[in-house]
């Protein structure tokens, strides 16, 4: 009995759908005007135009109303476009001159291509207050069907040049299902095709370049017709001027405050230096908050940072070695006693190559000297005669001089070495401050020409 109960109640359910399908065609029929009610008859909307004719060709055109957001952290763009497509279709021709503007709602009933936006990463179709679809049909058989949609699209941006950085993103408009043997694709009105650029004002960007171009989407399954829009940003740099390259700056120029102060004053000075390098660190980490965590490049912003954190950081061991310096020479006392004593030295060492060279002199002028003749006492005895200059005096006369060449050499070796130490060593620790309140900025100023000229003209 519960079977037989069960089975006449799916009988009844089925028997009330059909009937319900059945009076939902008629009331469709009903409201649908006699033109477009005989455009519908037999008119079949999972067949393409020319099905049996070769290809159908859609042409495209875009209206930017909005780019909303460019993220550099996601890589991507949000935009919202108005998508107008036309193609014909021989089986909508009807007689008449004016076009048919439809309920959108009625799309559903045509035939429509496949469009996909390829780098999609989410979209949607507004639908407030409707879904803000239009389709419009020409007595010639051409359609017009217009979409309203906000997309994020992917956009590979190349960031070494950041902030100074210009990036081209895209937007590809593809088929999904069709083939190049099915349908084609191509632009309504070339570069003309997209418009509302000119009109549209970004926060961080300004749009320098656009353009069109056609292609094909090679896949496993076959070639599929791609429309491609190019469009050039370039990023406005003011804002990056006044919120890290100034900042940066004007922190390195307070690093070298210090050269101005005591070196005495150590309290002070450590305190501009470590004060300086925090802030420095903590500018360089709000910096990388607006970009992606983990990449691989280095940034333009980076390096300037990175410059700037070397000059505050050096200014910190600048005092330091003054410092130094000045522990190893408590009072000038000592430097002027250091002075005078590196000159009696010089002089002791003169005065002994003075010597050296005299007493050579003097020998050489024996050497030549004739020798004396032998002389004879007043009674017929020979004299004494003085010992022949052969035998001693040449080897007392060479002995000096090879003395004389030695320590000549030794001397001048000598001389070169104290120079070298005396140039190495700092007679007063003032003059390090002193060269540094030139060399720091001349070489920070050198850095800065050197920096803007390579990311903005190469």
């Amino acid at each position: 009995m519960t079977f037989f109960s069960s089975l006449f109640a799916i009988l009844f359910i089925s028997r009330f759908l059909e009937n319900s399908l059945l009076s939902a065609e008629v009331k469709e029929g009903e409201i649908l005007p006699p033109t477009i009610q005989k455009l519908m008859k037999g008119y079949n909307k999972y067949l393409r135009p020319f099905f049996d004719n070769g290809p159908v060709t859609v042409g495209m055109s875009l209206d930017i109303a909005s780019i909303d957001t460019i993220s550099e952290i996601n890589m991507d763009y949000t935009a919202t476009i108005f998508l107008r497509q036309r193609w014909t279709d021989e089986r909508l021709v009807f007689e008449g001159n004016k076009s048919l503007s439809l309920d959108g709602r009625l799309v559903e009933l045509l035939w429509v291509p496949d469009t996909f936006i390829v780098d999609s990463k989410k979209s949607f179709l507004h639908d407030i207050t409707v879904e803000n679809r239009l389709i419009r049909i020409f007595p010639n058989g051409t359609v017009l069907y217009a979409l309203r949609i906000t997309t994020t699209v992917a956009c590979n941006m190349d960031l070494t040049k950041y902030p100074m950085d210009k990036q081209t993103c895209t937007l590809q408009l593809e088929s999904w299902g069709y083939n190049v043997n099915d349908v084609m694709f191509y632009w309504a009105r070339g570069n003309d095709s997209v418009s509302g650029l000119d009109t549209l004002r970004l926060a961080q960007y300004t749009i320098e370049d656009h353009y069109t171009s056609e292609s094909e989407a090679v896949y496993e399954t076959g070639n599929y017709p791609k429309l491609i829009f190019h469009f050039e940003l370039k990023r406005s740099i003011l804002y990056f001027i006044l919120e890290t390259y100034v900042p940066s700056s004007l922190l390195v120029v307070l690093s070298w405050v210090s050269f101005w102060i005591s070196q005495s004053s150590v309290p002070a000075r450590i305190c501009i230096g470590v004060t300086t390098v925090l802030t420095m660190t903590t500018l360089m980490m709000g910096a990388r908050t607006s970009l992606p965590n983990a990449n691989c490049f280095i940034k333009a912003i980076d390096v300037y940072l990175g410059i700037c954190f070397s000059f505050i950081f050096g200014a910190l061991i600048e005092y330091a070695v003054a410092h130094f310096c000045t522990l190893n020479h408590p009072d000038c006392n000592n430097l002027l006693m250091y002075g005078h004593h590196m000159h009696e030295c010089e002089e002791e060492m003169n005065g002994i190559v003075t010597t050296i060279a005299s007493n050579s002199s003097r020998l050489k002028r024996r050497k030549d000297s004739p020798a004396l003749a032998p002389t004879h006492a007043a009674d017929g005895e020979p004299g004494l005669a003085p010992s022949s200059p052969t035998t001693s005096e040449p080897k007392t006369a060479e002995a000096p001089a090879e003395l004389f060449s030695r320590c000549a050499k030794n001397i001048s070796a000598l001389r070169k070495i104290l120079r070298s130490i005396n140039c190495c060593h700092v007679e007063n620790p003032h003059y390090i401050d002193n060269y540094s309140r030139l060399t720091f900025p001349l070489s920070f100023i050198i850095v800065n020409l050197l920096y803007w000229t390579y990311y903005l003209y190469f």
